[in-house]
């Protein structure tokens, strides 16, 4: 054995100084499990153990334990003591008790005295040992979910506060024995400020500690069931291998199999199952549906049940309930009589009673999926079933069942429960549906998919981004941000609505209200819609009439092709909010002021400015338009107390300012819808030095346009290739055009046929007037949607003759045209098109920067110098590298020539190729540069002058 990962001890070292000192004792316990007929585990133990009684083990496990300590049997003795039976060392905790119980088919009650490590336990663990070297048995699987658990927030902080309290402890104790007894208060005594500080670390500092994904409700209530194996005390994604990143077959019902990030995180950040709920031990539970099949002989429980097989009496010629009858109130009270009989067999039910396993108590059942056929009281209509027995899949009887799923979507999250026709569609598209859900950026116009899964209503609810009436009543108040219901009570309750808020994403909160005045309401419905909802159900894109086929090499490689009318009704249109703040500091040479009357600025600019200097509300803004006007004192000297004084009473204008002003950022641009002012006068925390600070929000609203991403809910993702006019789009043969063109060939090989299908339903579905529920892994079946068609006045086959709206000819073959759930994704062109002439440059290097964030160049990198060496092309290739980069002087002599309309001159050496000379001058190498057998100066920023270094040279 190990002890805190030091040297290895003999096992029967620990348990002599454990109450064993002896050899024939210690034999003695093992003497039933140390069986082998070849190998003695426990005598090959002693052989190997240097201490022969009590005293010699205390010093052999000192020794180990404190290498270089004088080792005696009373030193000892107290560190082992106290590190194993001292509760405030050595703390098993609950779970660690509730493991060993679960372990080892104990039933200790978990109590303090029970958390600390037991002679009993150490023996039992030893012999476990013995018995899997004996038996070969499969040792515990790191990854069952009976051996993972789930650390909760509580426990987390929990963790960090005894750390704080720890820290605290030290300090009292170090005030203690350093301050006079008779000065000592509480006050001096107690420091709180390492336990506020530990868990302040906690949440500012942690990587479990994260910044809510806000882009729309179900982002927001997917992060909030997030699992994850890294952080603190777990893995990190370098050190994780295969097996963890696996599903496990204890995943079912528990974690799902499809959610999981595509990067380096896969299969270590995880989401919980829809059903899912964490024990108090911290272990996944999943529900089930108890069956009835053998069940306890009481009159109560036995009454109105189906017999399985003829009930007598032992040794009684009279049948009382024969097979297939149901049992009676009388009959069922005979049986009761009959002592012998302990469990009536009954034909097999699915009760309603639900029941919630963990991963161990599942593994030692019987368990059948919900979509096994019952009627409606239950009673299974097949012999046999397909069932997970012991874990394993497999084919059994339906009187050995035990439990039963209580739903097809028991064992995904609720993000891939959104996806319809799921199990139609890949896994890997599957993950990419999911996840592309959570980036669906909220629409203007929200419209719930007219084929769902029956999760939509459930998901928006749960969001907590919908409103909901808490008592029934009738609606007294409707108005934009405020719905008043009076209640059959008397009361009357308000309900205050969200009006264009920013999320954490940038996306747009606000709620509107669905009720009318005097409109009667009952408790539990939905008052107000909020972002990416509709009537309540979440509605995070728009249904659009959508044609499989290929137009003219527009779509090649996913692209998609929308219509003008999608773009002109707004169907895909979003807000997007962006704050921008500005401090007002309170520098050495005095106070910065706000203020419109900024040096060197002309009117139209300050247009848009109140006599204080700050943007008006509502007012159209674009990049480089000035926000908050402020001006910052500048200047050689610093103020002394008397000269500000005298500046604060006269007011003295025309000192020296510089332009501080908060200017909106290139490529930004909108209206202002907020203006929010922080000042230390009214109460505000600010930083120090801060005086007051600025907050305008900006709301732009963002038309689809080409370069967006959109993708459907079944991993079928592409890029807006050409917005084409309403009348050059394929219209069906009434003269409908449709709304948007997908390549057919981004179907065949990702094998998402879901996007089919619900295509077909969706066209039906909307002709028929209906909304569909088709719910994940139970949905549709093909027969029937063909029927729906049918009924619809459409081909069973799903396609239609669509004709070329530029020409009036119908197109070769039919083509797949139905309505399709279409999502708008977080990565909007406007965000990542980034175009620059001149911006800032590197100091060092003096190269332009690199990424939109700082206003950078592109980089022309190796490669692309290679590309352009192949074709020759010297000039440009000399002018990317010079002037268009680190030639200082060439590149200001370039703009001087552009804006005179005069050639553009010769070109000087590039400022990196004197960077490089200067590291090799600091590697004390002089490197001179020889032209026509003269040394030639180098000539750049701030070096030494050719005079300067021959005389440097001649010293």
């Amino acid at each position: 054995v190990k002890i805190d990962r030091k040297r290895k001890i003999a096992a029967t070292a620990l348990l002599r100084i454990f109450g064993y000192p002896t050899e024939e004792e210690i034999l003695e316990i093992f003497k039933d499990i140390d069986t082998h007929p070849e190998i003695s585990y426990i005598r090959n133990t002693l052989a190997k153990d240097a201490a022969k009684n009590e005293a010699e083990g205390f010093i052999e496990v000192y020794k180990r334990i404190r290498p270089g300590d004088l080792a005696t049997v009373d030193n000892a003795k107290s560190l082992i003591y106290a590190m194993f039976f001292n509760f405030e060392r050595y703390d098993f905790g609950r779970v660690g008790r509730y493991k060993i119980n679960q372990r080892f088919s104990h039933d200790l009650p978990i109590t303090k005295e029970n958390r600390v490590l037991r002679v009993e336990d150490l023996i039992e663990v030893i012999s476990e040992i013995i018995k899997l070297n004996i038996s070969q048995k499969d040792q515990d699987d790191i990854d069952h979910l009976g051996n993972r658990r789930v650390r909760a927030i509580g426990e987390l902080i929990q963790n960090k506060f005894r750390i704080g309290l720890a820290r605290m402890e030290r300090i009292i104790r170090d005030r203690m024995s350093t301050l006079d007894i008779n000065e000592i208060t509480p006050n001096r005594l107690i420091n709180a400020r390492p336990v506020i500080g530990a868990v302040k670390e906690f949440f500012m500092s942690s990587q479990l500690s994260q910044f809510m994904d806000q882009t729309n409700p179900l982002a927001e209530l997917e992060h909030k069931r997030r699992l994850s194996a890294m952080g603190p005390g777990g893995l990190s994604r370098e050190r994780a291998g295969f097996d963890v990143r696996d599903v496990h077959p204890t995943h079912y019902g528990r974690i799902c199999p499809i959610a999981t990030p595509e990067g380096p995180n896969i299969g270590l950040v995880g989401h919980l199952a829809c059903y899912a709920r964490i024990n108090e031990y911290g272990f996944i539970e999943t529900p089930f549906c108890k069956v009835k099949h053998d069940i306890l002989n009481k009159a109560e429980e036995t009454e109105n049940e189906i017999a399985r097989a003829d009930l007598a009496a032992p040794g009684g010629k009279e049948v009382i309930v024969k097979a297939g009858e149901v049992i009676s109130a009388k009959a069922a009270k005979a049986l009761e009589k009959i002592s012998e009989i302990k469990k009536v067999p009954v034909k097999p039910r699915v009760t309603a009673e639900v029941v919630y396993l963990t991963a161990f108590q599942s593994e030692n059942s019987v368990t059948t999926a919900a979509t096994t056929p019952t009627d409606k009281n239950g009673y299974f209509l097949v012999e046999r079933a397909e069932v997970r027995k012991y874990g394993e899949p497999e084919s059994e009887r339906v009187d050995t069942i035990d439990y039963m799923d209580v739903a097809p979507n028991q064992i995904v999250s609720i993000a891939t429960s959104l996806i319809p026709f799921l199990e139609h569609d890949d896994a890997v598209r599957a993950l990419m549906g999911s996840n592309m859900q959570r980036q669906a950026v909220p629409c203007i116009n929200p419209q719930s998919p007219i084929v769902g899964t029956g999760l939509e209503g459930k998901a928006a609810r749960d969001s907590g981004h919908v409103i909901i009436n808490h008592g029934d009543g009738k609606v007294a108040e409707v108005q934009g941000d405020n719905i008043k219901i009076l209640q059959n009570d008397g009361q009357t309750r308000s309900y205050r609505l969200n009006k264009f808020v920013r999320s954490n994403a940038s996306t747009c909160i606000n709620q509107r209200p669905i009720v009318e005045k005097d409109q009667t309401v009952k408790r539990g419905e939905v008052l107000a819609d909020g972002p990416a909802t509709d009537q309540g159900e979440l509605a995070l894109g728009q249904n659009i009439l959508v044609a499989f086929m290929a137009w003219e090499g527009y779509n090649y490689e996913d692209a998609i092709i929308v219509s003008e009318k999608v773009v002109r009704e707004d169907r895909l249109t979003s807000i997007y909010i962006e704050d921008f703040q500005v401090e007002v500091r309170d520098t050495k040479l005095g106070p910065e002021i706000v203020t419109s009357d900024i040096p060197n600025i002309g009117e139209e600019k300050l247009k848009d400015l109140d006599a204080e200097g700050v943007i008006r509300l509502g007012a159209s803004v674009s990049s480089g338009d000035i926000l908050v006007g402020k001006i910052t004192p500048k200047g050689e000297t610093e103020l002394s107390a008397e000269e500000k004084l005298l500046r604060a009473i006269f007011g003295e204008k025309a000192r020296d300012v510089r332009d501080s002003s908060l200017y909106l950022e290139h490529g930004e641009k909108g209206k202002v819808v907020d203006i929010k002012t922080f000042s230390r006068d009214a109460g505000d925390k600010l930083s120090s030095g801060v005086i007051k600070m600025y907050q305008v929000s900006i709301a732009n609203l963002r038309k689809i346009q080409v370069g967006d991403k959109m993708a459907g809910r079944h991993g079928n993702k592409g890029v807006i290739s050409m917005v084409l006019p309403v009348e050059d789009m394929p219209f069906l043969a009434d003269g409908t055009p449709v709304d948007i063109i997908l390549s057919p060939l981004g179907v065949v090989s990702r094998m998402n046929l879901g996007q089919i299908l619900e295509t077909h339903l969706g066209i039906a579905a909307d002709k028929l007037g209906y909304k569909v529920k088709s719910p994940v892994l139970n949905g549709i079946s093909e027969d029937t949607i063909k029927e729906e068609l049918k009924k619809a006045g459409l081909a069973e086959s799903g396609k239609a003759a669509i004709y070329d709206g530029r020409t009036g000819d119908a197109f070769e073959q039919p083509v797949t045209v139905g309505m399709i759930y279409m999502l708008k994704l977080n990565h909007m062109v406007e965000d990542k098109i980034h175009q620059r002439s001149i911006g800032p440059y590197s100091l060092i290097t003096q190269q332009p920067l690199g990424g939109k964030a700082q206003f950078g160049g592109q980089r022309f990198g190796e490669m692309e110098v290679w590309a352009l060496e192949a074709y020759g092309a010297a000039n440009t290739l000399q002018e990317i590298l010079t002037i268009k980069s680190d030639d200082v002087a060439g590149r200001s002599k370039a703009y001087e020539s552009i804006i005179k309309g005069e050639t553009i001159k010769k070109l000087n050496i590039p400022e990196s190729f004197n960077v490089l000379l200067r590291e090799l001058n600091g590697l004390g190498l002089n490197i001179d540069l020889i032209k026509d057998g003269k040394v030639v100066a180098v000539t750049g920023r701030g070096e030494i002058t050719k005079e300067e270094k021959v005389e440097e040279k001649s010293r």
